[in-house]
């Protein structure tokens, strides 16, 4: 894999040579942010005079994925450059895409961007920033604050009110007054933009280490509970204080994504979701608080939070069995051995236990039973977790079964007794297999 200083070289040397053809070129938006700040860019993008077609014909592997907006993607040794000619646009019809560009300078096109820290280029070749936005004043000031009037930013790009969210917990800046109150102000409106791309902010949002703060961000300035109401619902619900010395379910669910190390968007859905049903399900019963099913109502609720956040069907299926699992560790010493090697075999069990330690992180801060769990995962070789089955399906034909309902029924039965251990040759799982058929043909399996 390249590193990222041999990206940046390959960058300059698009520069170069749109310079050697007369055209202005300039590193741009956040690479040139993220390079102010000393963070290494993931991406290097190139902002030049020349229109689209004009790249086209100077590289030798382009694409084109927005050539009617200026974008061009230029291939350089396999890795992809955004090539975009400078651009002011017009009135956003949609909320998402200008009705017109029109190409301009590079003051121009630094004025149509989102935030001043967005807004700045580079020349690399004579090492000078070009900042007409007050972006490098804004990165010490440690401010998030729209390019131009905060209002007509957003009326453009709605989206933009959360990735004002995304860059402020990221970085931990403030959001500027004047940019906060538009935000509040404008927030109902968020639900014009398509869920997609609602889901792809908050996934970058909640993969990040600062995911708590952004969450919490995005609940003062009135976002969260149009776009995640259910967790805004977890507000004010008290908990047991002998479990939940930390407060409330809202209070404990950021604090429990706050504890999550490396992770990902099912793992980070998993965990902040992991208790959101407890506000539909809380009661009180003999003085104590109780959440009823919880596990099972919020495996439901994290599946319809998934269809709506148009999460992929893998995905929501995943999040769900996190969800409803969650509270599996602390039954494991009293799970039979089957059952346990089932839940330690399963594929998501690293995220199933990264969840477990950071729920229990967030309250009583008691890992015995996560430690538990780990070390029996340890301590059982991989073949005694998931073995070969013994018999199969075919070996059932063969004893005179016929396909049907049953056939998973005993075929789950000899391998939990597999698990067991009580099963430990082929022989003894057939001749156990011959008894459950004959129980089959004779009238009826036995429980």
């Amino acid at each position: 894999m390249k590193s990222m200083d041999t990206k940046k070289a390959l960058a300059i040397e698009i520069v170069r040579q749109l310079r050697g053809k007369g055209y202005t070129a300039l590193l741009a938006g956040g690479c040139v942010r993220d390079m102010l700040m000393g963070i290494t860019p993931s991406d290097y993008d190139i902002a030049t005079s020349a229109s689209p077609k004009e790249v086209t014909g100077l590289f030798e592997k382009t694409i084109q994925v927005g050539a009617q907006f200026g974008v061009i993607i230029v291939l350089k040794e396999g890795h992809p450059f955004e090539v975009a000619t400078f651009r002011s646009e017009g009135p956003y019809s949609d909320g998402r895409h200008p009705d017109s560009v029109r190409f301009c300078d590079p003051e121009g096109d630094a004025r149509r961007r989102d935030f001043t820290i967005n807004g700045m280029f580079y020349d690399p070749i004579q090492e000078r920033l070009l900042d007409y936005v007050g972006g490098q004043q804004d990165i010490k000031s440690r401010l998030i604050r729209t390019i131009g009037e905060p209002r007509e930013r957003f009326k453009e790009d709605r989206l933009r009110m959360i990735r004002a969210v995304r860059f402020a917990s990221r970085f931990e800046y403030e959001i500027e007054e004047s940019t906060r109150k538009a935000v509040q102000e404008y927030a109902p409106k968020i639900l014009t933009v398509s869920w997609e791309r609602i889901r792809e902010e908050l996934e970058k949002i909640l993969i990040h280490k600062n995911r708590s703060i952004g969450i919490k961000l995005l609940d003062e300035l009135g976002l969260l509970e149009h776009v995640l109401p259910e967790i805004t619902k977890m507000k004010g619900v008290k908990q047991p204080d002998n479990l939940h010395p930390e407060g409330d379910v809202f209070t404990h669910s950021l604090l429990t994504i706050s504890h999550l190390e490396d992770t990902n968007w099912v793992l980070a859905m998993g965990a902040l979701l992991h208790d959101v049903a407890k506000p539909v399900t809380w009661e009180l019963r003999d003085g104590r608080i109780r959440f009823p099913y919880h596990e099972g109502i919020g495996a439901e609720m994290a599946g319809n939070i998934c269809d709506r956040l148009r999460t992929s069907r893998e995905e929501k299926e995943r999040i769900a069995w996190l969800v409803k699992r969650h509270m599996a560790f602390k039954d494991a010493r009293k799970m039979k051995m089957s059952t346990l090697k089932r839940l330690l075999s399963h594929p998501d069990y690293p995220l199933l236990a990264e969840v477990c330690r950071v729920d229990a992180l967030a309250s009583t801060g008691d890992l015995s039973d996560y430690n538990y769990c780990q070390e029996m995962r340890g301590r059982l070789k991989e073949e005694e977790i998931k073995p070969q089955r013994l018999v199969n399906g075919h070996d059932l034909i063969a004893l005179g079964l016929k396909p049907g309902p049953s056939f998973s029924e005993i075929l789950d039965k000899l391998y939990d007794e597999q698990l067991e251990g009580k099963l430990q040759t082929r022989e003894e799982a057939l001749n156990r297999a011959r008894e459950m058929v004959a129980e089959i043909l004779g009238g009826g399996i036995k429980k």
